[in-house]
C-alpha cells in the first residue's frame, strides 16, 4: 500500500506557553515499523498521545485512512484501530489481568451483560500468543514491573489495531520477553498493521525499524530508511553531535576500601529467594544481574523496607540493624531509585521543587520554618546538575517527560545524608545523553566515599560502572565477577543465561 494509514501534518502543541511541538509532520505505512527517537522532552510521547487522543493539538491536521478526522479521546481513538502502549502503565492494580486487558472494551453476552468466561479464554489466546507465562486470574497489583508491562502489550493486541504505538515497551522486559515481542511485531507487520516503536535503546531501533523519524526539542531534524543505517547516525541527530555512542568503564577515582559497609547473610525474602549473602564496600558499586523475576528487585525492597526478610541478618557498619520500613531504610543511610519511579518515586501531583526537597526538609529550614531561598539553592542546583528540562522548578512533576522525571527521583537522594544509593533499573526511558550523565553522577556519589547497588536490564551501563557483579538466578546468587574478569557485555550476558 502507499498511502499511509495515519499521517499527521504541521501539529503545534504547547503547555503553559512553552512549545513542546513545531510544526511536526509523521505518517506511518501499514506493515512497517516506523521507530520515533530522540532526547527526553524532545515531544515523542506528546506528539503520539495528540495522535491517539490523549492530547488536544493546538493546530494542524491529523488523517487517518486517507481520511481527516479529530480523536476526541483515547477511547475513540482506540476503537478505530489505534492502540498505544504506554510509558506511563495504565493497569488498575486492584483489577486481575483479565479484567485489565478489556477494561473499557468488554466482551458482552447478548448486549448486555460482561461474558467473563470468554474474556478469559480470549486473555489465555492472547497471552499464549505472547509467550508469556501470567495467571490471567492474578491480580495485577501483585505482578512484577516486566510482568504488568506485557499486560499493557496484550491489553493493546486485544483491539484489531491497524496502528500500534508503542512507548518504550521493552524498558521491563527480559531478554527472552524481547525476544518474543520482536516475534509478534513482526507477525504483526505481515497482518498488514502499521508500528510506531518509541525507545532510547538504539540497537533494538536498528534490528526492528523499517524507518527513523529524529526529533529534537519539538521538531522533526532527520527521516532515515533503516538501509544499513548506523547508531552513530542517529545519535548524532538525536544530540547534535555532543555526545559518544557507547559507554566506557568508569573507574574509581579513589581507592575502594577493604571495609564492608553494608554485611547481607542468608537473607530469606520469600519461597523464591531464600539464600543470599552479599557485601558492599565503601567506595564501591555492585551490581545485580540477571532475568526478569531472578530476586533483583525483591532485594533492593527488602533493604528499603518495602518487603520484610523472614530470615537472614543486614549489617551496616558491622552493626546489625532491622529493617521494617523505608522509614527505618532512610535512617540507616539508604535511599532508593525504584523501579517504578511514578508509584514509588514520586508524587506526580506535585511541583519538582516539592518532590526534590520532602527527603530532606530538615535541611532546607530555618527554625521550624522552611527557608525560600534555600529550598531554591537546592533546586537550581539540582536541575543543573542533571541537566533537567524544565520550565520551572514549580512545574507539576508529573507533565515531565518520564527521563526527566527519573533525574528527579536520582536528584532528591543525592541531596539527603544517605550512605548507600540501591538504583533499580535507573535508566529506564532515559536517552542516550542522558544515561551517560546519570552513570557518571552515580560514581561520582561513590568517589566521595558512599556506595551502591545497581540493577540494570542494561548490561552495558552494569560493565560501564559496577566493581564486582553478582549473578542472581531464580533467588541465589550463582556467581560473582570482578570488572575486570567481564572481558565482553556477552560474557555477561552467557553468564545470566546459564
Amino acid at each position: 500500500m502507499d498511502k499511509p494509514i495515519i499521517c499527521l501534518k504541521d501539529i503545534k502543541k504547547s503547555f503553559f506557553g512553552v512549545t513542546v511541538l513545531n510544526d511536526v509532520s509523521f505518517e506511518a505505512y501499514p506493515g512497517e515499523v516506523h521507530a520515533l527517537v530522540g532526547g527526553n522532552g524532545a515531544g515523542k510521547s506528546t506528539l503520539m498521545k495528540i495522535m491517539t487522543g490523549v492530547y488536544t493539538k493546538d493546530s494542524g491536521k491529523i488523517f487517518f485512512n486517507g481520511e481527516e478526522t479529530v480523536f476526541n479521546n483515547y477511547k475513540d481513538a482506540f476503537r478505530q484501530g489505534i492502540a498505544m502502549i504506554f510509558q506511563e502503565m495504565s493497569s488498575v492494580p486492584t483489577l486481575t489481568v483479565t479484567e485489565n486487558i478489556f477494561l473499557n472494551n468488554e466482551i458482552l453476552k447478548n448486549k448486555c451483560f460482561v461474558d467473563k468466561a470468554a474474556m478469559r479464554k480470549k486473555a489465555v489466546e492472547l497471552l499464549e500468543r505472547l509467550g508469556v507465562d501470567i495467571n490471567p486470574d492474578a491480580v495485577v497489583g501483585e505482578l512484577t514491573v516486566g510482568e504488568k508491562q506485557m499486560v499493557e502489550i496484550v491489553k493493546a493486541l486485544s483491539s484489531e489495531a491497524r496502528v500500534l504505538v508503542m512507548d518504550e515497551p521493552t524498558a521491563s522486559l527480559s531478554t527472552k520477553e524481547v525476544e518474543n515481542l520482536f516475534q509478534i511485531m513482526f507477525n504483526l507487520k505481515k497482518q498488514g498493521i502499521a508500528i510506531i516503536y518509541i525507545s532510547h535503546r538504539m540497537n533494538e531501533i536498528l534490528a526492528v525499524a523499517d524507518k527513523v523519524t529524529v526529533l529534537r526539542d519539538g521538531e522533526i531534524v532527520a527521516k532515515l530508511v533503516n538501509d544499513n543505517l548506523k547508531v552513530e547516525t542517529i545519535i548524532g541527530y538525536m544530540m547534535g553531535n555532543e555526545t559518544g555512542t557507547s559507554f566506557e568503564w568508569m573507574p574509581p577515582n579513589t581507592m575502594i576500601s577493604d571495609e564492608a559497609v553494608l554485611e547481607v547473610e542468608h537473607l530469606k525474602i520469600n519461597e523464591q529467594i531464600e539464600d543470599v549473602s552479599f557485601k558492599l564496600r565503601k567506595g564501591e558499586v555492585i551490581g545485580f544481574a540477571g532475568l526478569l523475576s531472578s530476586g533483583r528487585t525483591e532485594i533492593l525492597e527488602t533493604l528499603f523496607g518495602i518487603r520484610r526478610a523472614r530470615c537472614g541478618t543486614i549489617k551496616i557498619n558491622h552493626q546489625l540493624v532491622t529493617i521494617n520500613s523505608p522509614a527505618q531504610a532512610v535512617k540507616a543511610g539508604f535511599g532508593l531509585v525504584p523501579e517504578d519511579r511514578r508509584t514509588q518515586g514520586l508524587v506526580l501531583t506535585h511541583s519538582l521543587k516539592d518532590n526534590l526537597i520532602l527527603p530532606i526538609l530538615n535541611k532546607v529550614c530555618t527554625g521550624p520554618f522552611l527557608d525560600k531561598k534555600k529550598i531554591k539553592r537546592t533546586t537550581d542546583h539540582s536541575i543543573r546538575e542533571l541537566s533537567v528540562k524544565t520550565d520551572s522548578a514549580e512545574k507539576i512533576i508529573g507533565l515531565l517527560s518520564g527521563g526527566n522525571q527519573q533525574k528527579i527521583v536520582i536528584s532528591k537522594w543525592l541531596r539527603s545524608d544517605m550512605t548507600i544509593l540501591l538504583l533499580d533499573e535507573p535508566t529506564a526511558g532515559v536517552d542516550i545523553g542522558s544515561k551517560k550523565e546519570l552513570v557518571a553522577t552515580v560514581r561520582k556519589f561513590t568517589d566521595q566515599g558512599n556506595s551502591a547497588i545497581f540493577v540494570s536490564s542494561e548490561l552495558q551501563e552494569m560493565m560501564a560502572v559496577c566493581d564486582r557483579i553478582y549473578i542472581l538466578k531464580r533467588g541465589k546468587i550463582i556467581n560473582e565477577l570482578r570488572h575486570d574478569e567481564i572481558e565482553s557485555e556477552e560474557v555477561l550476558q552467557n553468564e545470566i543465561q546459564k
